[in-house]
């Protein structure tokens, strides 16, 4: 085949020297994978494959679990720390949970490229993750109908709240009101005042896919937000410790 490019999304040990891996690929969606001897010392492929890092793929194999062939560097890796180093972890886990496997998302993978490019900068986080959620909730054909659920349009003054069945918004407090959906709706999300309601849409539309397990990078943000408001508002400044809450 020819080399696929491909990002890693999770890797966890296998056997004495290999590593079960997932990828996001340009083609073929999440990949499922053997790297064998990828644990061993001095393994030539055992630096390369690390999350954030392009890659160059190849595998074999007819089943749903591949055994790779070929994995080589295609650019440098996003150095990322703190905060950005946990949007970038909540992606991939993100990416993980609801991706199914062999499933093509050209545009998914577009947009997680284009995160890994933001994520350094902590005022591009919010936007690029939800630029993110919601190509990924419509390549999964999930995405919230910004109407109401029985299919009418959002009134500017009620309340309303997402409906997991419909995918769109019933009437409900506390909610958002039809206002703000309708800016939501022409999807730029990063308007003055609408990070916390993309967040909050994006969230409830997301949860089917997810189920009740949370997500492990969600619970490492929440804890980062609270050591920053016990001990850290002085040195960041209250609209650096409050923007954090915006992007999980």
């Amino acid at each position: 085949m020819t080399p696929e490019p491909a990002f890693l999304l999770h890797k966890r040990p296998y056997r004495e020297t290999s590593a079960l891996v997932e990828l996001l690929t340009l083609h073929h969606g999440r990949v499922r994978a053997v790297a064998q001897g990828v644990q061993r010392p001095g393994s030539r492929s055992r630096g390369g494959l690390q999350p954030f890092a392009p890659l160059h793929v190849t595998w074999i194999g007819k089943g749903e679990l591949k055994r790779l062939r070929l994995m080589e560097s295609r650019g440098g890796v996003a150095l990322l720390a703190g905060e950005g180093l946990l949007c970038g972890l909540y992606a991939n886990e993100l990416l993980t949970r609801t991706l199914p496997v062999e499933f093509p998302v050209a545009e998914v993978f577009a947009f997680y490229t284009a995160l890994l490019e933001a994520l350094p900068s902590p005022g591009s986080r919010a936007g690029a993750l939800r630029r993110l959620e919601f190509t990924l909730l419509e390549s999964l054909d999930a995405a919230p109908r910004f109407v109401t659920s029985e299919g009418g349009e959002l009134d500017p003054q009620a309340r309303y709240v997402f409906d997991a069945a419909s995918r769109a918004f019933r009437l409900g407090r506390p909610g958002l009101d039809g206002r703000t959906l309708r800016l939501l709706a022409a999807e730029d999300w990063s308007a003055p005042g609408l990070a916390g309601p993309a967040k909050m849409v994006a969230r409830a539309a997301l949860a089917p896919l997810l189920g009740s397990r949370p997500l492990h990078s969600r619970e490492l943000m929440r804890e980062l937000a609270e050591a920053r408001r016990a001990g850290l508002r002085s040195e960041l400044g209250p609209s650096s410790s409050e923007a954090i809450s915006y992007k999980l």
